[in-house]
């Protein structure tokens, strides 16, 4: 089964939202913006099957390159192509984008 990973990114945490291929949500968490809290978040989710999105911003090469070098396949959206599938969404929280986030790399 493979699973999408959806990072709402701030300066200082990062909402994580994990979903399957159904769209089932498997967890949710908020960790800090630092690429061994996230792959930790992660380490029950196999790396073979799981793919991470986020929109691109101040931290995006830094994520980037540092999931990429610990095996995640990672795809940074740009920003108005993320906010405009976003926009529909009535309750706008760093949880929800990044549920919204996983969503849209399901749907490819």
């Amino acid at each position: 089964m493979d699973y999408f990973v959806g990072l709402d990114v701030s300066l200082r945490s990062v909402a994580v939202c994990v979903i399957d291929t159904n769209g089932k949500h498997v967890f949710e968490r908020s960790v800090a913006c630092e690429i061994e809290d996230i792959v930790t978040c992660l380490r029950d989710v196999p790396i073979g099957q799981c793919q991470i999105g986020f929109e691109s911003g101040a931290m995006s090469q830094h994520l980037y390159f540092g999931l990429r070098k610990a095996g995640f396949d990672v795809v940074c959206m740009e920003a108005r192509q993320v906010n405009a599938a976003l926009s529909t969404m009535r309750n706008k929280t760093d949880k929800t984008d990044a549920r919204g986030i996983a969503q849209v790399l399901r749907s490819g």
